[in-house]
């Protein structure tokens, strides 16, 4: 599931908050229909959830434990790139060091 490249921008999308397919679509720069498919494939592995409101349907992580996964894939390939990546630096861009 995570070897998509679209599925891991969804569940990263969907880290923090809940979000319509259109919303989603938008926020990753694909075809709604596209996502859906997506969506449709994540629901089956219980990677998401949905909730209906009126007429949409709004998608969600389906639990911590997916959350923390998505959070660990994303950082560790943060970690193949060149520099300093993203999660260890401070807001003013220079790297956090732990003591």
């Amino acid at each position: 599931m995570l070897a998509d490249a679209t599925r891991v921008q969804v569940l990263w999308s969907l880290a923090d908050r809940e979000m319509s397919v259109n919303d989603l679509a938008e926020h990753v720069g694909k075809p709604a229909p596209s996502v859906s498919q997506h969506l449709a494939k994540l629901r089956m592995a219980r990677l998401v959830q949905t909730r209906r409101e009126g007429t949409t349907i709004f998608y969600s992580l389906e639990n911590n434990h997916v959350r923390q996964l998505v959070v660990d894939a994303v950082h560790n390939a943060e970690h193949a790139g060149p520099g300093v990546p993203r999660h260890h630096r401070g807001d003013d861009g220079l790297r956090v060091v732990k003591k």
